[in-house]
């Protein structure tokens, strides 16, 4: 078994939408706020974020107003357990993961009670297949971000498939990171009960490399420890 660690969701970043979702941190409820579309999709297959609306009132807040009007990259997508990427990441993905691997997936949240961000894990995937974008058939094609662009011929975009049953978004997120050393990083507690990640001191901020789990038995056991509650929908 092999796990690596994928930061998604809206952040501070303009590419990121310049914004994070929130969390109740008494709670551990969060919206699942995906990045702003960036490319042309199909008809009809837009994700526009005034949907998140409802989402957000629960949490008291609103979107900014340069968001309502425009598009998600709803990636992943947990009504259909898929998650997508191109370039170097879609590279990574497909040197590192199989079927039967973990693909999980964290994001910086805003507490709602604070003005600090909490870092952490949003949900997990068992891996069950992976395909290129440009072979999801067009009756599918609405399952994820990816397969819903406009491809160019030769496109490499990558679609990791989640295996009903043991993949989701979980209902309450789990705090693993702190700020520390100029970064935000895993706990050290966290990080020592997951056997170590291949980034130094737990690093959880972007980079071009995906954070690798080195003990996945281990990591596995400690999220057994966390009684996760998974579900099959973004909100």
């Amino acid at each position: 078994m092999r796990g690596l660690l994928v930061r998604v969701g809206a952040d501070l970043s303009a590419g990121g939408g310049s914004w994070n979702g929130p969390v109740d941190s008494r709670t551990g409820e969060f919206a699942y706020v995906p990045i702003p579309e960036g490319a042309e999709v199909h008809t009809s297959m837009q994700k526009p974020y005034s949907a998140l609306a409802p989402v957000l009132a629960r949490f008291g807040i609103e979107l900014p107003v340069r968001l309502r009007s425009r598009h998600m990259h709803l990636d992943p997508d947990f009504d259909h357990f898929t998650y997508g990427d191109q370039g170097e990441r879609a590279k990574q993905l497909r040197d590192n993961l199989g079927p039967g691997d973990l693909i999980i997936f964290y994001a910086g949240l805003a507490d709602i009670h604070a003005t600090t961000l909490i870092y952490a894990l949003i949900g997990l995937f068992v891996v069950a297949r992976l395909a290129l974008a440009s072979d999801v058939p067009p009756e599918e094609r609405d399952i994820n971000a990816h397969s819903r662009r406009l491809l160019r011929p030769g496109a490499t975009d990558l679609i990791v498939y989640g295996r009903p049953g043991v993949s989701g978004r979980l209902m309450r997120c789990l705090p693993v990171g702190e700020y520390r050393d100029r970064a935000y990083r895993v706990k050290r507690d966290v990080l020592e009960a997951w056997g170590g990640l291949s980034v130094k001191d737990g690093y959880l901020q972007r980079s071009a490399r995906l954070p690798r789990l080195l003990n996945p038995v281990r990591f596995m056991h400690w999220l057994e420890l966390q009684r996760p509650s998974f579900m099959q929908a973004n909100n």
